[in-house]
C-alpha cells in the first residue's frame, strides 16, 4: 500500500539536518521528494562513517526515499530548469536565508508566478519580520538564543548545548505539520501559500510551553522555569549495579512507589503528600527516591515495578538501542541493501498508519543520480539537458562523482 502522501511532489533545496530530515519524513509517508543539490552536494555527505565519498552516515540517515538532481544555480539555465520543475510540484522547501532566495530569484513571488497552487516553505534561523531576520543560524546558535543552553547552567554550572541537534529536529517536525496543514487547506480551497518556519521562534515556543511558569501571568506571579525540571537531582537513579529511570509522578504513582518499596510512611509525609508538594520540594523528593533506589539491583526494581503503572524503564546507551527488545519486537529497525553502500540499518518512521503505511521505498541517492530523469519529467528535451550538463548548470551522477570530499568521523 502507498503512504498517505502518495501523489504529492515535493522539491527540497535543503542541507544539514533540518530540511533533509523534515523532507525525509514527508518522503517516508509517500511523497515524491526531489532533492536539489549544488555540485559539491549536501554538506552532510561528508559527515560520519562512510564506505564511499559523498555517502557518509549523516547523509544516509536523513535522505532516504528521495531523488537527487544537481543544479548550479550560479550558472545560466539552472534557475529556469528549477522553475520548470516547480511548475509540476505541490511543495517547495528550502532552508536558506530569505535574502539568498530573493537574490537567486527563487522567493515565493517568483515561484507563485509559475505555480499559483504551490506551497512554498522556508525554514531558517529567525523570522524575516524581525531584526534578526538576516542572521544565519545553526542548531547551536538557536539552542543558545532560545534559552536551552542556559537551562543547562542550572545543572552543570555553565551554559551547555544538548548533545543532540534538538533545534534542527524540532523545527523539522514543525515544518512537517505546517506543510501537512497547508496541503489540507489547499485540498479544501485550491489555494497555495507561503510558510515560514523560523528556528528561533519554534524553539522559544518549545521551551516556554512549560518554562513560562510564573511569567504566564501579566504582571508575573513569579519567575519563569518549571521547578521540577530545573532540579540538579533530575537524573537517572543509581542502583546497586547500574541505573534506573523511575518517576512516581502522579499521586497514585507515589502511593504505589512508597508501598512497593516498603516505605508507606512517606505517603502522608507533608513534603510529598500531593504532586504540588513534591514539585515544590523536588530536591528532597529526588534525594529520597535516590536513597531507596540505591538499595537493590536494577533487575530487582524492574521486577518489583512491573505492571505497577509507575513509569519505570532501563537506562539505555546508544549501543543498547540496537538490541532493545521492544524496538526489535516492533520491527523499528529496518535493514535494506543500498546499491552502492551495502547493508544499512535505518530507524522506522514512528507513526504506524493502519491503511497507508510509511515505508522505505528508495535508497538515499548518490549525488546527481536522477538529474536526467527528473529534468525530462519537467519537460526538458534531451538536447536541453545535454546543454545544461555541458555548461555545468546541471550534473549527472557520472559528472558529480569525485566532487564530494572524503567523509570522516
Amino acid at each position: 500500500m502507498p503512504g498517505p502522501l502518495h501523489g504529492v511532489k515535493i522539491i527540497e533545496m535543503t542541507s544539514v539536518v533540518l530540511g533533509p530530515w523534515a523532507c525525509q519524513m514527508l518522503a517516508d509517508m509517500g511523497a515524491d521528494v526531489i532533492k536539489i543539490e549544488q555540485p559539491r552536494g549536501d554538506s552532510n555527505r561528508t559527515l560520519g562513517a562512510a564506505a564511499h565519498p559523498g555517502m557518509a552516515a549523516l547523509y544516509l540517515t536523513c535522505n532516504r526515499n528521495k531523488r537527487s538532481v544537481v543544479l548550479d544555480l550560479r550558472q545560466p539555465g539552472a534557475r529556469e530548469a528549477l522553475l520548470e520543475m516547480v511548475r509540476g510540484a505541490d511543495v517547495f522547501v528550502h532552508n536558506n536565508r530569505p535574502q539568498v532566495m530573493t537574490k537567486l530569484g527563487l522567493d515565493y513571488a517568483d515561484m507563485k508566478v509559475v505555480n499559483p497552487k504551490l506551497i512554498y516553505c522556508g525554514a531558517y534561523g529567525y523570522s524575516k519580520k524581525g531584526p534578526y531576520g538576516a542572521l544565519g543560524a545553526l542548531d547551536d546558535s538557536i539552542q543558545a538564543a532560545s534559552g536551552i543552553a542556559m537551562l543547562n547552567k542550572l545543572v552543570l554550572g555553565e551554559p551547555r548545548y544538548l548533545p543532540t541537534v534538538v533545534a534542527d529536529k524540532t523545527t523539522a517536525i514543525t515544518l512537517v505539520y505546517g506543510v501537512l496543514a497547508a496541503l489540507f487547506h489547499r485540498e479544501r480551497t485550491g489555494e497555495g501559500q507561503e510558510l515560514e518556519v523560523p528556528m528561533f521562534e519554534t524553539m522559544v515556543n518549545f521551551v516556554m510551553a512549560e518554562h513560562l511558569w510564573g511569567m504566564t501571568f501579566e504582571p508575573p506571579k513569579g519567575p519563569p522555569g518549571y521547578t521540577r525540571l530545573m532540579s540538579k537531582q533530575r537524573k537517572p537513579y543509581p542502583t546497586l549495579d547500574g541505573y534506573i529511570a523511575i518517576l512516581p509522578y502522579l499521586d497514585a504513582h507515589w502511593e504505589k512507589f512508597c508501598r512497593l518499596t516498603g516505605h508507606p510512611e512517606l505517603i502522608e509525609d507533608p513534603r510529598f503528600r500531593k504532586l504540588a508538594d513534591r514539585v515544590r520540594n523536588i530536591d528532597e523528593t529526588s534525594n529520597t527516591t535516590a536513597a531507596i533506589m540505591a538499595t537493590r539491583t536494577t533487575a530487582e526494581w524492574l521486577k518489583i515495578f512491573d505492571k505497577s503503572g509507575v513509569p519505570t524503564i532501563v537506562v539505555n546507551t546508544l549501543e543498547d538501542l540496537a538490541t532493545d527488545p521492544h524496538l526489535n519486537a516492533t520491527g523499528f529497525w529496518k535493514f535494506y541493501d543500498h546499491p552502492t553502500e551495502g547493508k544499512l540499518r535505518m530507524p522506522s518512521f514512528p507513526v504506524n498508519f493502519g491503511s497507508t503505511p510509511a515505508d522505505i521505498r528508495r535508497h538515499a541517492p548518490t549525488l546527481g543520480e536522477h538529474t536526467g530523469e527528473i529534468l525530462r519529467e519537467a519537460g526538458l528535451s534531451d538536447s536541453q539537458i545535454a546543454a545544461l550538463c555541458a555548461s555545468g548548470a546541471a550534473m549527472t551522477a557520472e559528472q558529480a562523482a569525485g566532487t564530494v570530499a572524503e567523509g570522516g568521523d
